[in-house]
């Protein structure tokens, strides 16, 4: 009799320790991924200082992942191997990345915004400081929320819609003139002399990230758009077993996206990051699933935690190497080309994007 009334504790305590596992992991890989970056961000800016110093002292390599942080560049590089067939010299790393991070959601839907993304973990961080100063995150009412969230796909249409006009020609040209040589260190010049507007702007979306949970990434950020438009195809899903739902609601209330996971037999979504805090959240024991659509004779092949995290990192790690090992992951240009145009950086206008 003890027996089988302990055994639905026994369930939900290894169905609450299995979805915790995901949260576990995710914080994990957020802090190595953030902590990557960092240690690439100093990097490359030891290796600007060299050269802003006239290129005395210990020479630093130039680590090529910080493009990772050029998408439009990516962008044009991934049009440019679309209508020529050849992967481009001059910041093919962007290119890599950004491949790399579209298969991901094509495969595990948006797991690069609240996996990998360190702007996504930075605005995690911020919402739970709001949460513990104010009690709560806010949601904006739907009037406001819906067509709020169009403002990153609109974004993201902007910028499709710029690189597709370009030529091939054009492409090239932008790339390889003293704008595009450096623009990963412009890039990095606008964060270090950062201008009284653009400091308000990015302290306006800190604060509105500490009020509502994820402010950048639900409504402004059209790289997360991109990623979301390609989830949409992805085979793994959230998905709930009706018979073993309780019907509590707490994974929708836990959802950051806010979608209505309680009511629904599979977030279709584009706005699922698949951040698990839904299954985290959920206490009846296979209630819900990250997983393959169910069969008559399968239920559905469902990831666990380590499994997510190692098709995540075999996905990044694999793709990166292939491109290290076949020479399309470093930019090589000539040192008196740095040399010349580095300590110059801050007079380099943009050249325009012509035809």
């Amino acid at each position: 009799m003890n027996q089988q009334s302990d055994s639905p504790t026994r369930k939900t305590l290894h169905r609450r320790t299995s979805s915790d596992g995901f949260q576990k992991m995710r914080r994990s890989v957020q802090l190595l991924f953030a902590a990557l970056n960092l240690w690439l961000g100093l990097q490359f800016y030891l290796w600007v200082r060299f050269y802003e110093r006239g290129g005395v002292g210990l020479h630093p390599a130039r680590p090529d992942g910080v493009e990772g942080w050029l998408p439009i560049a990516g962008l044009m590089n991934t049009r440019y191997l679309l209508s020529t067939g050849k992967i481009p010299a001059l910041h093919p790393a962007a290119m890599v990345l950004l491949c790399t991070f579209v298969l991901t959601s094509l495969l595990l839907k948006k797991a690069f915004c609240s996996w990998l993304c360190p702007i996504g973990t930075l605005s995690e961080v911020l919402s739970h400081i709001g949460k513990k100063v104010f009690g709560r995150n806010f949601r904006l009412p739907r009037v406001l929320d819906l067509p709020l969230r169009g403002l990153k796909y609109l974004l993201l249409g902007l910028f499709l819609f710029v690189t597709s006009v370009m030529s091939v020609d054009a492409i090239a040209g932008f790339l390889s003139s003293p704008y595009g040589l450096i623009a990963d260190v412009k890039m990095l010049n606008f964060f270090r002399h950062m201008s009284s507007t653009a400091l308000m702007v990015i302290a306006l979306l800190a604060l509105l990230s500490l009020l509502v949970e994820n402010f950048w990434c639900r409504y402004l950020c059209p790289y997360g758009a991109l990623m979301g438009l390609v989830s949409l195809l992805s085979p793994f899903k959230i998905r709930r077993k009706k018979s073993a739902c309780i019907d509590c609601g707490k994974c929708a209330r836990h959802c950051p996206a806010g979608l209505a996971v309680d009511a629904l037999q599979q977030i279709r979504s584009a706005e699922c990051m698949a951040c698990m805090e839904c299954l985290s959240a959920c206490p009846a024991d296979d209630a819900l699933r990250f997983a393959l659509p169910a069969r008559e004779s399968h239920p559905g092949f469902s990831l666990s935690p380590r499994s997510f995290v190692f098709v995540l990192a075999l996905l990044f790690f694999a793709i990166t190497l292939a491109a290290r090992l076949s020479g399309h992951w470093q930019t090589s240009l000539p040192d008196a080309t740095y040399r010349e145009l580095i300590p110059h950086a801050s007079e380099l206008g943009h050249p325009g994007m012509s035809r």
